[in-house]
């Protein structure tokens, strides 16, 4: 895939129904671990736009995602924290949820934000500070590219394998997340 056009994975297989109170549901076609891959500059700036976003308490709305596998069986995810809400508003704003491409943004850099948080040994790809954060590009091409688990998440034996195996890069491992690339 290049970095040079936006890919050709939009799809009709989304369905999005908004309730009442403004709760979102999506109706995905296809199961969390299948979503496409996607460019790093897509996942650098939804990070950047989420960033934004919580800056100025867009908090957006509870949304729930179905996703549906080739074999029928389902997956839920449910985002009713407020980060990750507001994260989910800023990819819609800017991107869009209402297609397969949107969506795998949006979960790609939930995964990313979960493994940050999760993986004590992923601290050495990234720096958080007051005005933003510095992601190593070859974290970023992993979380928009690798295979996605059954949950949704990037697995972090095969995540750290992918880093471990990049070409060194002259310290220090870290670039801005918008100025990546894929």
């Amino acid at each position: 895939m290049t970095d040079t056009a936006f890919p050709q994975s939009r799809s009709p297989a989304v369905r999005r129904v908004v309730a009442r109170d403004g709760m979102t549901s999506y109706l995905v076609g296809v199961a969390l671990s299948e979503l496409t891959p996607v460019l790093a500059r897509d996942v650098a700036a939804a990070w950047d736009a989420a960033r934004g976003a919580a800056v100025d308490a867009a908090w957006g709305c509870l949304r729930l995602f179905r996703f549906r596998a080739a074999d029928g069986t389902t997956t839920d995810l449910a985002l009713a924290d407020p980060d990750a809400s507001c994260w989910a508003a800023a990819v819609d704003s800017r991107i869009g949820l209402d297609h397969v491409y949107g969506i795998a943004v949006c979960v790609r850099l939930l995964a990313l934000v979960d493994l940050m948080a999760s993986a004590d040994w992923a601290g050495r790809y990234f720096t958080v500070k007051r005005d933003g954060a510095e992601i190593d590009p070859a974290l970023l091409r992993a979380a928009a590219t690798l295979r996605l688990t059954v949950q949704g998440r990037l697995d972090p034996i095969l995540v750290r394998r992918t880093l471990d195996d990049a070409p060194a890069l002259s310290p220090p491992r870290h670039n801005t997340a918008s100025g990546a690339s894929a």
